[in-house]
């Protein structure tokens, strides 16, 4: 179910989260109904994007579940680094090679999906990155936070906590990250 709020965004209807002491928590469970709400609401809205790009890392996985429900198969993904730990961050977000070439995409309309706006530096980011290059840019998050500089346009939840996502919640598996003999 979803509403729409004042400035005509689509958001989903509140829900109850589960709670670990003063964090959100997502599950896996939580991940495929709120993309499969995004969806809902981007189709309610009356818009179709042609491309959906997902932010990496966070926005991988719902920027694809999003694609599929909106039936989209054009998309793409961008890797942006801003976060380094639980609420630790660089000065500035930063775009890692290799950057999506997006020539020849003037009339098109983009999706862009992330799995948080929590600052909006991000988002505020890629947008600017798009900016010129797609004819029409809008934005999906499974979370926005009050202080995002960002108001996205489709938003599964609202929140001022910090939150657990499946794909994050547990550190690299012992020995990853480091070469092999």
């Amino acid at each position: 179910m979803t509403a729409t709020d004042t400035l005509g965004r689509m958001e989903a209807a509140p829900q109850s989260t589960p709670a670990l002491s003063d964090r959100e928590v997502m599950t896996w469970d939580h991940l495929g109904a709120a993309s499969r709400v995004l969806a809902e609401a981007v189709v309610s809205s009356g818009w179709q994007p042609d491309i959906v790009l997902a932010i990496a890392r966070g926005g991988l996985l719902p920027g694809g579940a999003v694609a599929y429900a909106l039936g989209v198969k054009n998309s793409c993904a961008m890797n942006v680094e801003f976060y380094t730990d639980v609420d630790q961050r660089l000065e500035v977000p930063m775009v890692l090679p290799p950057a999506p070439d997006l020539i020849d995409l003037g009339d098109s309309k983009m999706l862009i999906v992330d799995d948080v706006a929590d600052t909006g530096r991000t988002l505020e980011v890629v947008q600017s990155f798009c900016a010129g290059k797609v004819g029409e840019v809008r934005t999906a998050v499974l979370y926005e936070k009050p202080h995002s500089v960002v108001k996205c346009d489709y938003i599964w939840r609202r929140t001022d906590r910090w939150i657990d996502f499946p794909w994050s919640a547990q550190p690299p598996v012992p020995g990853a990250g480091t070469a092999v003999a």
